[in-house]
Protein backbone atom coordinates (compact mmCIF):
# COMPACT_ATOMS: atom_id res chain seq x y z
CA UNK A 1 0.00 0.00 0.00
CA UNK A 2 2.78 2.14 0.99
CA UNK A 3 4.62 4.01 -2.28
CA UNK A 4 7.93 2.35 -3.03
CA UNK A 5 9.64 5.41 -2.79
CA UNK A 6 8.99 5.71 0.90
CA UNK A 7 10.49 2.15 1.25
CA UNK A 8 13.55 3.03 -0.75
CA UNK A 9 14.11 6.55 1.38
CA UNK A 10 13.83 4.46 4.69
CA UNK A 11 16.27 2.01 3.26
CA UNK A 12 19.03 4.55 2.26
CA UNK A 13 18.89 6.38 5.17
CA UNK A 14 18.84 3.25 7.29
CA UNK A 15 22.10 1.72 5.40
CA UNK A 16 23.83 5.15 4.72
CA UNK A 17 23.96 4.51 1.20
CA UNK A 18 22.71 3.93 -2.05
CA UNK A 19 24.32 0.37 -2.96
CA UNK A 20 23.91 -1.12 1.08
CA UNK A 21 19.80 0.04 0.27
CA UNK A 22 19.91 -1.69 -2.92
CA UNK A 23 21.24 -5.00 -1.58
CA UNK A 24 18.68 -4.45 1.24
CA UNK A 25 15.89 -3.95 -1.25
CA UNK A 26 16.94 -6.54 -4.09
CA UNK A 27 17.24 -3.72 -6.30
CA UNK A 28 19.34 -2.03 -8.91
CA UNK A 29 21.43 1.08 -7.24
CA UNK A 30 20.13 3.26 -10.54
CA UNK A 31 16.67 1.94 -9.39
CA UNK A 32 17.31 3.65 -5.93
CA UNK A 33 18.80 6.35 -7.39
CA UNK A 34 15.87 6.83 -9.65
CA UNK A 35 13.07 6.20 -6.46
CA UNK A 36 15.03 9.13 -4.54
CA UNK A 37 15.54 11.58 -7.77
CA UNK A 38 11.43 10.68 -8.45
CA UNK A 39 10.38 11.81 -4.30
CA UNK A 40 12.97 14.71 -4.64
CA UNK A 41 10.77 15.85 -7.52
CA UNK A 42 7.52 15.15 -6.58
CA UNK A 43 8.15 17.15 -2.98
CA UNK A 44 10.35 19.57 -4.66
CA UNK A 45 12.83 19.56 -2.29
CA UNK A 46 16.26 17.98 -1.88
CA UNK A 47 16.07 15.32 0.54
CA UNK A 48 20.07 14.83 0.52
CA UNK A 49 23.44 16.03 0.39
CA UNK A 50 25.88 13.39 -1.66
CA UNK A 51 29.36 13.42 -0.65
CA UNK A 52 32.00 11.17 -1.55
CA UNK A 53 31.99 8.88 0.58
CA UNK A 54 28.57 9.86 2.87
CA UNK A 55 25.02 10.87 2.47
CA UNK A 56 23.73 13.69 4.45
CA UNK A 57 19.68 14.74 4.93
CA UNK A 58 18.89 18.09 4.53
CA UNK A 59 17.10 20.15 6.86
CA UNK A 60 14.03 19.06 4.69
CA UNK A 61 15.55 15.65 4.28
CA UNK A 62 15.15 15.38 7.73
CA UNK A 63 11.58 16.20 8.17
CA UNK A 64 10.72 14.02 4.98
CA UNK A 65 12.02 10.80 7.17
CA UNK A 66 10.29 11.60 9.98
CA UNK A 67 6.94 11.93 8.30
CA UNK A 68 8.15 8.72 6.02
CA UNK A 69 9.05 6.65 9.54
CA UNK A 70 5.47 7.66 10.36
CA UNK A 71 3.72 6.58 7.11
CA UNK A 72 5.88 3.15 6.93
CA UNK A 73 4.75 2.60 10.45
CA UNK A 74 0.94 3.25 10.26
CA UNK A 75 1.11 0.96 6.85
CA UNK A 76 2.72 -1.82 8.77
CA UNK A 77 -0.15 -1.46 11.64
CA UNK A 78 -2.74 -1.39 9.96
CA UNK A 79 -1.76 -4.36 7.58
CA UNK A 80 -1.01 -6.47 11.43
CA UNK A 81 -4.94 -5.21 11.97
CA UNK A 82 -6.23 -6.35 9.10
CA UNK A 83 -4.87 -9.55 8.98
CA UNK A 84 -6.03 -10.24 13.00
CA UNK A 85 -9.40 -11.74 13.35
CA UNK A 86 -11.59 -9.18 15.23
CA UNK A 87 -9.14 -6.48 13.66
CA UNK A 88 -7.30 -6.10 17.04
CA UNK A 89 -3.36 -5.59 17.84
CA UNK A 90 -1.58 -8.91 17.06
CA UNK A 91 1.84 -7.14 18.49
CA UNK A 92 1.87 -4.21 20.88
CA UNK A 93 5.24 -2.67 20.67
CA UNK A 94 5.98 -0.77 23.78
CA UNK A 95 8.82 1.12 24.51
CA UNK A 96 10.38 1.26 28.63
CA UNK A 97 13.08 3.68 29.97
CA UNK A 98 16.52 1.70 31.39
CA UNK A 99 15.12 2.72 34.82
CA UNK A 100 11.54 0.23 34.02
CA UNK A 101 13.68 -2.55 32.76
CA UNK A 102 15.04 -3.06 36.17
CA UNK A 103 11.24 -2.84 38.23
CA UNK A 104 8.52 -5.18 37.92
CA UNK A 105 7.57 -3.04 34.59
CA UNK A 106 8.95 -6.04 32.16
CA UNK A 107 7.28 -8.69 34.65
CA UNK A 108 3.63 -7.24 33.98
CA UNK A 109 4.39 -7.16 30.20
CA UNK A 110 5.36 -10.48 30.10
CA UNK A 111 2.35 -11.51 32.23
CA UNK A 112 0.11 -9.71 29.86
CA UNK A 113 1.04 -11.26 27.02
CA UNK A 114 0.87 -14.62 28.23
CA UNK A 115 -2.72 -13.92 29.13
CA UNK A 116 -3.47 -12.25 25.74
CA UNK A 117 -4.05 -14.97 23.49
CA UNK A 118 -2.97 -14.53 20.04
CA UNK A 119 -1.23 -11.40 20.90
CA UNK A 120 2.54 -10.60 21.73
CA UNK A 121 4.49 -7.81 23.03
CA UNK A 122 8.25 -6.26 21.52
CA UNK A 123 9.72 -4.40 23.99
CA UNK A 124 12.10 -1.03 23.43
CA UNK A 125 14.25 0.19 25.56
CA UNK A 126 15.70 3.33 25.24
CA UNK A 127 16.16 6.65 26.17
CA UNK A 128 12.96 8.96 27.34
CA UNK A 129 13.71 11.44 24.55
CA UNK A 130 14.09 8.41 22.00
CA UNK A 131 10.91 6.88 23.36
CA UNK A 132 9.19 10.15 22.45
CA UNK A 133 10.33 10.82 19.18
CA UNK A 134 9.27 6.78 18.09
CA UNK A 135 5.58 7.36 19.60
CA UNK A 136 5.45 10.23 18.11
CA UNK A 137 6.37 8.34 14.91
CA UNK A 138 3.48 5.78 15.50
CA UNK A 139 6.70 3.23 16.15
CA UNK A 140 5.66 2.40 19.31
CA UNK A 141 2.30 2.06 20.55
CA UNK A 142 3.00 2.58 24.16
CA UNK A 143 5.53 4.03 26.18
CA UNK A 144 6.14 3.21 29.90
CA UNK A 145 8.10 6.44 31.36
CA UNK A 146 8.57 9.06 34.25
CA UNK A 147 6.72 12.31 34.31
CA UNK A 148 4.20 13.34 32.36
CA UNK A 149 4.21 13.84 28.12
CA UNK A 150 4.02 17.84 27.09
CA UNK A 151 2.98 16.78 23.23
CA UNK A 152 -0.21 17.96 22.00
CA UNK A 153 -1.35 14.55 20.61
CA UNK A 154 -0.30 12.52 23.82
CA UNK A 155 -2.33 11.14 26.79
CA UNK A 156 -1.44 9.76 29.72
CA UNK A 157 -2.22 7.24 32.28
CA UNK A 158 -0.89 7.38 35.76
CA UNK A 159 0.24 3.52 36.15
CA UNK A 160 2.42 4.32 39.86
CA UNK A 161 4.35 6.84 41.61
CA UNK A 162 7.88 6.25 42.68
CA UNK A 163 10.60 8.08 44.19
CA UNK A 164 14.51 8.69 44.11
CA UNK A 165 16.53 7.43 46.79
CA UNK A 166 20.38 7.64 48.03
CA UNK A 167 21.45 4.06 47.22
CA UNK A 168 24.67 2.25 48.97
CA UNK A 169 26.23 -0.28 50.16
CA UNK A 170 25.57 -1.71 52.70
CA UNK A 171 29.38 -1.60 54.18
CA UNK A 172 29.15 2.33 53.52
CA UNK A 173 29.00 3.75 57.46
CA UNK A 174 26.13 6.31 55.92
CA UNK A 175 24.18 3.13 55.71
CA UNK A 176 23.83 2.37 58.94
CA UNK A 177 21.80 6.15 59.64
CA UNK A 178 18.39 6.54 58.92
CA UNK A 179 18.80 9.60 56.31
CA UNK A 180 21.55 10.98 53.92
CA UNK A 181 22.20 14.77 54.26
CA UNK A 182 23.33 17.29 51.35
CA UNK A 183 26.60 17.84 53.08
CA UNK A 184 27.46 14.54 53.60
CA UNK A 185 26.39 13.63 50.18
CA UNK A 186 29.20 15.44 48.65
CA UNK A 187 31.74 13.89 50.37
CA UNK A 188 30.88 10.51 48.64
CA UNK A 189 31.62 9.08 45.45
CA UNK A 190 29.38 9.28 43.07
CA UNK A 191 27.76 7.02 40.39
CA UNK A 192 25.26 9.05 38.40
CA UNK A 193 23.24 7.99 35.19
CA UNK A 194 23.31 10.15 31.97
CA UNK A 195 22.78 13.37 31.94
CA UNK A 196 20.06 12.63 29.54
CA UNK A 197 18.09 10.37 31.85
CA UNK A 198 14.96 10.90 33.73
CA UNK A 199 16.48 10.65 36.68
CA UNK A 200 19.61 12.46 36.49
CA UNK A 201 17.38 15.19 35.41
CA UNK A 202 15.40 15.45 38.39
CA UNK A 203 17.92 14.96 40.89
CA UNK A 204 19.36 18.65 39.24
CA UNK A 205 15.90 19.98 38.84
CA UNK A 206 15.52 19.54 42.42
CA UNK A 207 19.48 20.62 43.41
CA UNK A 208 18.68 23.88 41.83
CA UNK A 209 15.11 24.45 43.05
CA UNK A 210 17.47 24.71 46.65
CA UNK A 211 20.49 26.66 44.96
CA UNK A 212 22.86 23.67 44.89
CA UNK A 213 24.69 22.34 41.73
CA UNK A 214 25.84 18.90 40.38
CA UNK A 215 29.16 20.51 40.19
CA UNK A 216 29.51 20.64 44.00
CA UNK A 217 29.32 16.63 43.95
CA UNK A 218 31.97 14.62 43.10
CA UNK A 219 30.88 12.23 40.63
CA UNK A 220 33.30 9.57 39.50
CA UNK A 221 31.40 7.79 36.70
CA UNK A 222 28.25 8.63 34.42
CA UNK A 223 26.40 5.11 33.06
CA UNK A 224 23.50 4.38 31.66
CA UNK A 225 22.81 0.63 32.64
CA UNK A 226 21.23 0.41 35.99
CA UNK A 227 22.59 -3.18 36.39
CA UNK A 228 25.97 -1.82 36.36
CA UNK A 229 25.35 0.78 38.40
CA UNK A 230 23.97 -1.30 41.38
CA UNK A 231 26.92 -3.57 41.11
CA UNK A 232 29.90 -1.36 41.54
CA UNK A 233 27.51 -0.05 44.44
CA UNK A 234 27.56 -3.48 45.94
CA UNK A 235 31.40 -3.18 45.71
CA UNK A 236 31.47 -0.18 47.66
CA UNK A 237 32.63 2.09 44.73
CA UNK A 238 30.61 4.82 45.63
CA UNK A 239 26.72 5.87 45.90
CA UNK A 240 23.91 6.35 43.46
CA UNK A 241 20.99 8.24 43.12
CA UNK A 242 17.86 6.14 41.31
CA UNK A 243 14.32 5.24 41.27
CA UNK A 244 13.21 3.22 44.99
CA UNK A 245 11.52 0.55 42.77
CA UNK A 246 14.81 -0.01 40.85
CA UNK A 247 16.46 -1.21 43.64
CA UNK A 248 13.81 -3.42 45.60
CA UNK A 249 14.85 -6.78 44.67
CA UNK A 250 18.32 -6.11 45.67
CA UNK A 251 16.97 -4.02 48.95
CA UNK A 252 15.01 -7.13 50.09
CA UNK A 253 17.80 -9.91 49.66
CA UNK A 254 19.78 -7.14 51.96
CA UNK A 255 22.58 -6.92 49.14
CA UNK A 256 22.31 -2.69 49.12
CA UNK A 257 20.48 -0.37 51.27
CA UNK A 258 18.87 2.75 50.17
CA UNK A 259 18.16 6.32 52.51
CA UNK A 260 16.10 9.31 51.53
CA UNK A 261 17.46 12.51 51.04
CA UNK A 262 17.36 15.67 53.27
CA UNK A 263 15.38 18.33 52.26
CA UNK A 264 15.07 17.00 48.29
CA UNK A 265 11.19 16.07 47.43
CA UNK A 266 11.90 13.65 44.23
CA UNK A 267 8.10 11.67 44.11
CA UNK A 268 7.39 11.06 40.46
CA UNK A 269 4.58 9.00 38.25
CA UNK A 270 5.40 6.89 36.00
CA UNK A 271 2.91 6.85 33.31
CA UNK A 272 1.68 4.78 30.16
CA UNK A 273 1.59 7.33 27.19
CA UNK A 274 -0.13 6.67 23.94
CA UNK A 275 -1.31 8.66 21.21
CA UNK A 276 -5.31 10.31 21.25
CA UNK A 277 -5.61 8.61 18.37
CA UNK A 278 -4.90 4.95 20.11
CA UNK A 279 -8.39 3.22 21.02
CA UNK A 280 -7.53 -0.15 22.44
CA UNK A 281 -8.57 0.91 26.14
CA UNK A 282 -8.61 -3.10 26.70
CA UNK A 283 -4.98 -3.22 26.36
CA UNK A 284 -4.62 -0.35 28.96
CA UNK A 285 -7.28 -1.64 31.29
CA UNK A 286 -5.60 -5.63 31.31
CA UNK A 287 -2.04 -3.92 32.17
CA UNK A 288 -3.13 -1.58 34.83
CA UNK A 289 -4.92 -4.28 36.48
CA UNK A 290 -1.90 -6.98 36.28
CA UNK A 291 0.09 -4.21 37.44
CA UNK A 292 -1.72 -3.55 40.30
CA UNK A 293 -1.90 -7.67 41.17
CA UNK A 294 2.17 -8.23 40.69
CA UNK A 295 2.19 -5.28 42.80
CA UNK A 296 -0.16 -6.62 45.89
CA UNK A 297 1.75 -9.82 45.93
CA UNK A 298 5.09 -8.78 46.56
Amino acid sequence: MIDIKIKTLLAVVEQGSFTKAAKQLSLTQPAISHHINALEEELERKIFIRGKSDLKLTPDGEIIVKYAKRMNSINDKLISVLSNPGHALSNVRIGITHTSESNLITEVLAKYSRKSYGASITIITDTISNLYNMLENYELDLAIVDGKPSGKGLRSLMLDTDYLVCVLANENPLAKKEMVTLKELKKEKMILRLPSSATRMQFEAQLERIDENISDFDVIIEVDNIATIKDLIRKNLGVSILAKSACMDEVSKNKITVLPIENLSMIRETNIVYHKDFDNNDILEKIMKIYRDTKRTE
